[in-house]
């Protein structure tokens, strides 16, 4: 005989974030609220502040779960506990290892479901802790869904029962608020000087010492490009240093939220990462028709297909050839615009990845879903 339906509230949780998961998860809750679900958003006060969670329609809850490893997890652990004890809980669905972590250590009585966002990178110590902390979030958790096919793969070889893909869509970016010129003009951008952007979290994982050693070469054209990152995070005094030593024609940016003008004034867009899933900056460029040079890392060779330059990563070498190639080829350039705006039409939508989840929840709550085992990919 099956057991009854299980409802309830969507519990949410995510560790420190200023990128890409929170931005996840805020998307998250405005569909699922929208789709009739009650959710309730656990994570570091410092998210809520800067996502606003409560604003896309959740209730929040702070549980102090930091960017790593740490004593204060067995805190977020045993607050986690409370929190769920006084709720009727639907699924608890966790975004990435730490938050996960401390979920799987929390035992929750529904269904646990955790999105891979990233891949482990680091050695040492650290990398050995963290491959054991995937261990267990993959064994621990009832669903596993991976941002791009290789967090999948990984997940799978480590145990996960059921592991499945799930494309994290890009926000769409508002209309730019400020005209091409205008934007050019805050940077002091000649009419015929190319403006080159990236956008990213200042972390080792996006390689911009790679971007600043081959803009450095790009001082001798005629005219130099301007080069900008937006971002902020804790690789900013060395890369300020790099950028200062070498000459580089790049300007540190700090955090930005208009994005989406930035795009509109900008010739050519940049990623130079080690290690990226579906990055969102990387949809936000070929969305807005920009040309794109990126690494050849993770899910960014299935996002793109052959929309967009591929480099090997940490090739200063490679991405200064692929850059001054594009700077040279003005035709060129609005080739692989028009062909970068053509393969991001064929992208699921931020409402395409919810009704994913909402399906997934409903088949976690249906009769019997406990007894089951699908194991899809």
């Amino acid at each position: 005989m099956g057991t009854p339906e299980r409802t309830g509230t969507v519990v949410l949780l995510l560790a420190s974030s200023t990128g890409g998961v929170g931005q996840h998860v805020r998307a998250l809750t405005r569909g699922l609220t929208a789709a009739g679900l009650p959710v309730l958003v656990c994570g570091p006060a410092a998210t809520q502040d800067q996502f606003d969670f409560e604003a896309a329609g959740a209730r929040f809850a702070a549980v102090e779960i930091p960017a790593s490893p740490a004593p204060g997890d067995a805190r977020a652990v045993a607050v986690l506990r409370r929190v769920l004890a006084d709720e009727q809980v639907r699924v608890v669905h966790a975004h990435g290892l730490r938050a996960a972590l401390v979920a799987v250590l929390a035992r929750p009585s529904a269904p646990l479901v955790v999105t891979w966002h990233n891949a482990v990178l680091t050695g040492g110590l650290r990398g050995r802790i963290s491959r054991l902390v995937e261990r267990i979030v993959a064994r621990g958790a009832r669903v596993t869904l991976g941002a791009s096919a290789d967090l999948v793969d990984r997940a799978v070889a480590l145990g996960a029962p059921d592991a499945r893909l799930a494309p994290v869509a890009a926000p769409v970016l508002p209309a730019p608020r400020r005209g091409r010129a205008a934007v050019r003009a805050e940077f002091a951008v000649a009419a015929d000087q190319p403006l080159i952007l990236s956008v990213g979290r200042l972390h080792p994982q996006k390689r911009y010492d790679v971007l600043i050693d081959a803009a450095a070469r790009w001082r001798e054209r005629t005219p130099p490009p301007v080069v900008v990152i937006a971002g902020s995070g804790p690789a900013y005094l060395p890369l300020a240093a790099r950028i200062s030593a070498v000459r580089a024609p790049i300007t540190l940016l700090g955090h930005r939220t208009d994005v989406a003008d930035l795009l509109a004034a900008a010739d050519l867009a940049v990623v130079t990462s080690d290690w990226e899933a579906r990055q969102l900056f990387a949809q936000e460029a070929l969305r807005a028709g920009v040309p794109l040079v990126a690494t050849a890392v993770g899910g960014l060779p299935e996002l793109v297909g052959d929309a967009a330059v591929l480099v090997p990563p940490g090739d200063v070498d490679a991405v200064d050839a692929a850059v001054q190639s594009l700077l040279d080829d003005d035709a060129g350039r609005v080739e692989w615009g028009r062909r970068g705006a053509a393969r991001a039409a064929t992208w699921p939508t931020e409402t395409d990845t919810v009704a994913q989840v909402v399906a997934l929840y409903a088949e976690l709550a249906a009769p019997d879903a406990d007894a089951s085992s699908t194991g899809r990919r």
